[in-house]
Order: structure tokens, then sequence, then C-alpha cells
């Protein structure tokens, strides 16, 4: 692996910037789909380097941004239930629901526990025999191969009392539905390469050729970024519509077949309900039959309910690339990463929170 200030260099990326402004001759519209891709643009500037003309939409690129409400609210549900540890990444403590937050519940007295790996969540129901334990098996395709892992994990060992509450989701299925809005402004997708590391780049290829979209895959350095609006707006300027990969070092065409492997051992597709977009056909993953066991929905009662409006914050179009953070009137005064009125500026990933740290930073320096 080479060290990541290869792909910081000024020179480099101001190369790339003159490129891109000598091959524009449109405006085109291109949207990063993932949160990481979003903080390292708004971090180094990289918006403000490309030509007048040439804007990057943000997507539903935060996992923890599209989990609906009502997972939530089965989350404190469950975390209130006498006996029941609950498991869950640290950034889903804050996320808020009708019934408050993870965080809320925590100061209650529930028991929950932030952990760093489904696995550990595997060790304390070894470790807790009488206790039910319940991870919070959230994120894109990413964090899949692992939650899977735990599942075969505890029934290799006989595990009774541990199980997974999912809200997986699918990254090309909610492309699909975002290109299906007969209104929408997205000329090219930047895929998010931590996503294709794991799948690979095929799943992209239907809805490149179907929806003449070009679709590159990429890193979260300035170079990678810079590379891929290259790579797109090159495809755009000659009527191209193809997937390419720009994050060689990273992501290969089949992506990892273990982790795939993984998946698809464990999970299957499901309709799922994505928090300001609605319901995506085919969209999420639950457990396959086999592993009901392990379904804490199973155990615990569904996730029931639609994702209703978050008061008056416009989370909903920020994650469908309809508007920036900026444009909201509550931002920066109403809602602040202290006091936030929606998820995209709870959460680390999450565009709202990008602008409010590095516009400010920009604005300040």
């Amino acid at each position: 692996m080479r060290y990541v200030e290869e792909f910081r260099q000024p020179a480099a990326v101001a190369r790339l910037a003159e490129r891109i402004r000598a091959t524009a001759t449109r405006p085109w519209s291109i949207m990063e789909v993932c949160g990481g891709q979003t903080h390292a643009i708004m971090r180094f500037g990289l918006d403000e380097l490309l030509p007048e003309g040439v804007s990057l939409l943000h997507g539903p690129g935060c996992p923890v941004c599209v989990t609906p409400a009502a997972a939530i609210d089965k989350a404190l549900e469950i975390a209130a239930t006498p006996g029941v540890i609950f498991c869950t990444f640290g950034d889903m403590l804050r996320v808020p629901a009708e019934a408050g937050d993870l965080a809320e519940a925590k100061a209650r007295g529930a028991d929950v526990r932030v952990v760093y790996s489904p696995l550990d969540a595997v060790k304390i129901a070894e470790q807790e025999p009488d206790r039910e334990v319940v991870f919070f098996a959230v994120g894109f395709e990413t964090t899949a191969p692992a939650n899977g892992l735990a599942v075969r994990l505890a029934q290799g060992q006989g595990l009774k009392n541990f199980s997974l509450l999912v809200t997986q989701v699918l990254v090309p299925p909610a492309l699909e539905a975002l290109l299906a809005a007969p209104d929408h402004r997205i000329d090219a997708f930047l895929a998010a390469g931590h996503v294709c590391t794991v799948m690979g780049t095929a799943a992209y290829e239907p809805i490149a050729a179907v929806h003449r979209v070009p679709i590159v895959a990429t890193g979260f350095e300035p170079v990678d970024i810079l590379r891929s609006v290259m790579a797109a707006v090159r495809q755009l300027e000659a009527g191209e519509a193809r997937v390419e990969n720009v994050y060689e070092r990273a992501v290969a065409p089949e992506g990892n077949v273990a982790a795939r492997s993984a998946v698809e051992a464990v999970f299957e597709p499901v309709d799922r309900e994505w928090r300001g977009i609605g319901r995506i056909p085919a969209s999420g993953l639950a457990l396959r039959s086999e592993y009901r066991a392990f379904d804490a929905e199973a155990r615990f009662g569904e996730v029931k309910g639609e994702c209703a409006a978050e008061n008056h914050c416009i989370a909903g179009l920020v994650l469908q690339g309809r508007a920036t953070p900026d444009q909201c009137p509550a931002f920066g005064a109403e809602c602040t990463p202290e006091h936030p009125l929606g998820v995209t500026m709870v959460s680390s990933e999450g565009a709202c929170a990008a602008y409010y740290l590095y516009r400010a930073l920009r604005e300040t320096a």
C-alpha cells in the first residue's frame, strides 16, 4: 500500500483540476455516493477547484443517515427489554427517532454497549449466557460480511442468546431509485470504493447501460476523487456511459470473493425503507430462513412504520442530492452538531456535518 501523502500532493491535485477545466465544455452534475467522499471533498476544498458548471451532488452515502426512524424505535424497544444487552457501533448512539436515541436509553439505564465489531457482540453473548445480546447490524455492503461471519460463528458455538437487528442496505438499488425520479439532476456517479472493494463493479454495469450514466469507482483522497471526476467528465463529453475503475489499488472487478460469499450465504435481498428516500425494492439484506433463529425481529417483533418527515429539516432532500446543507434555513443556527435536527448533522459521515465543520474552517482561514 502506498503512502497516503502520495494521493494528497498539491501538484497532482492542481494538474487534475486543470485537466478537468480543459475537458469540460458543458455543465455536468456528478453525485458522489459515499459520506467519506463528501467529507474529503469539503475538507480539501475540492468542490472549489472544479470549473464553473461542473458540480458535485451529495447522495445517500451515509449508512447511519439512511437508517429509518422505525428501526431506531425498535432498537430502543429492544434495549429497554429486561435482560437485554444491546450492542451497536458508536455512530448510532445519537441517531434520532420518535422515542429518542440510544444515548438517552443508555442514560436511562438500558445496557447499551458500543462495540467495534459484531464479533465483540458474539463474545459478550458467550460471556453472558443468561442474557439476550442483540447487535445492531447497520451499514452498506461493507459491514455485511462481518455481520454474516458473526452469525455463522454464533451458530457454530451453539449460542442461543445472540441475534442481529438487521437494517443493512445495498447501494445499486438506491442509485436506480434516484435515477427513476423524472426530475433528477444526476449525470454521473462516483461509486464508493469500499463498497466496490467488497462487491466488485458488475452490479453497476446494468445501471450505467440502461440509464446512460457513467459510474466511476473511486477512493477517498483528493487525487482519487479528482481522477474520478475527470473520468466521469471525459465519458460525458464523449457521450459514453460505462463503469470505470480508478481505484485500482483496492478494487477488483469481481470484488472480494470470500467476503461476497459470506454475505450471500447468510443474507438475501429484501425491500428496505431508507430514511429521507422511502421504500426501495430489493435494496436491503435480511437473514435467510436457515438463520432465522438469529434474527432479532423474530424474537422481539418486526420493525414497523414508514419514514416520517423530520420536523422542518431538509435531510431527505440532501440525501437525494436535491439540496445542499447550506440551503436549509436551520443549518448552522438552529441545527448544529451539538443540537442536531436531523441525521445528516448527527452522523460523522453526514453531509451537513461536513459542511458545518469544513465550511466554517474555510471561512475562518
